[in-house]
C-alpha cells in the first residue's frame, strides 16, 4: 500500500500542539486587513490572534480569499512526485469554493499521475469542527487505515460532528447577509444573542435567539446534552474569538452535565473569525445528528 498524506485548510483552527501529535499538512487560507493580505499559519506567523480580534473591535473589517486551483497544483503536486497519495479534507463546500477548486486541480493531476490516487472530501464542517473530524481521521491514519477506507470514514462521519456557536457582535453576521441589518439593530439593543449550527449541507443557520451572554453560552450545552453520541469520553472542541473566560465557561458546564474524555480549547483564527467576529464561541462533538 502507498503512503499518503493528509491536507487541509487553515480553517481547522486546530492548536499548535495537537498538530504537533498528528501527520497533517495545513495549507494557510488568506485574510486582508487594512489594505494587506496575509496568511492564516496556525502559529500566527504572520499575524497574531489577540491582535486581529482587537482590531475587529475597532472597527475594522477583514476579508478572505478561497484557496484556487493553482495554490492546490503546487502543493499536491511535490507530494505525488514522491510516490505519495493525497487525502485532501476540505472546508465545507456550504461555505467556500475551495473544495471545488481542489476538485480541478485534482482532475488535471491524474492525468499526470494515473498511478496515484488524489481524493478530495467535503467535510462539510468548518472551524475546530473540521479540525475535530480532521484531527480524528489523522489519528485513524496513524492507526493503520488506508487511504481509501479513510476517505470513506469522513464521508460517513462528517453528518455526526456537530457545530454550535453563539456570537456576541451581531454586525458581522449582518456584514455576511445572514441577519439583517434592522435585526442586528434590535438585537444588538436588546441583549439578542443568536444560537447558530452548521446543517447538513455545510451551511451556517441560524437557529434560535437567545437574550443574553450567560444564556446563549447555555444553550450551546443544552444541545449538546440533546444531541450527543452516547459513546463515554469523546474528546470535545470548543474554539473562541478572543474570549477564552466564555470557552472555560462552557466548557465547566459541559464537564458538570456530560461525561467527557477531554475538551480541548483553541482559538478561531483569522479566516473565520473574518465573518464571525471578537466574542465567538463554538462548540464541536460528535453526535447522533448534526
Amino acid at each position: 500500500m502507498r503512503d499518503y498524506t493528509i491536507i487541509t485548510d487553515s480553517t481547522t483552527d486546530l492548536a499548535v500542539p495537537l498538530l504537533r501529535d498528528v501527520d497533517i499538512q495545513i495549507i494557510p487560507m488568506e485574510f486582508h486587513l487594512d489594505g494587506r493580505s496575509y496568511h492564516n499559519y496556525p502559529d500566527e506567523r504572520e499575524y497574531d490572534m489577540r491582535q486581529f480580534y482587537a482590531e475587529l473591535k475597532a472597527g475594522k473589517t477583514s476579508t478572505t480569499s478561497q484557496i484556487n486551483q493553482q495554490t492546490f497544483t503546487e502543493i499536491f503536486e511535490p507530494i505525488l512526485r514522491e510516490g505519495k497519495d493525497v487525502l485532501y479534507l476540505a472546508f465545507s463546500s456550504g461555505l467556500s469554493g475551495t473544495y471545488h477548486s481542489s476538485c480541478l486541480a485534482a482532475a488535471d493531476l491524474r492525468e499526470k499521475y494515473p498511478d496515484a490516487k488524489i481524493l478530495c472530501v467535503d467535510t462539510l464542517a468548518a472551524s475546530a469542527g473540521e479540525g475535530l473530524l480532521v484531527y480524528t481521521a489523522a489519528r485513524k491514519k496513524a492507526e493503520g487505515m488506508g487511504i481509501e477506507e479513510l476517505a470513506k470514514w469522513v464521508e460517513d462521519n462528517r453528518l455526526h460532528l456537530c457545530h454550535w456557536f453563539t456570537v456576541d457582535d451581531l454586525n458581522h453576521l449582518k456584514r455576511g447577509g445572514r441577519v439583517s441589518p434592522a435585526a442586528a439593530v434590535i438585537g444588538t439593543a436588546l441583549g439578542i444573542k443568536p444560537v447558530l449550527h452548521v446543517d447538513n449541507e455545510g451551511h451556517l443557520i441560524p437557529m434560535e435567539k437567545v437574550r443574553g451572554r450567560r444564556k446563549s453560552l447555555d444553550a450551546l450545552a443544552d444541545h449538546m446534552e440533546k444531541t450527543c453520541s452516547p459513546r463515554d469520553g469523546q474528546t470535545v472542541f470548543i474554539s473562541h474569538g478572543n474570549a477564552p473566560e466564555d470557552a472555560e465557561y462552557l466548557a465547566k458546564q459541559i464537564r458538570s452535565r456530560m461525561k467527557v474524555k477531554d475538551i480541548v480549547i483553541s482559538t478561531i483564527g483569522p479566516v473565520i473569525g473574518s465573518h464571525s467576529g471578537p466574542g465567538t464561541i463554538a462548540l464541536f462533538f460528535f453526535g447522533t445528528v448534526r
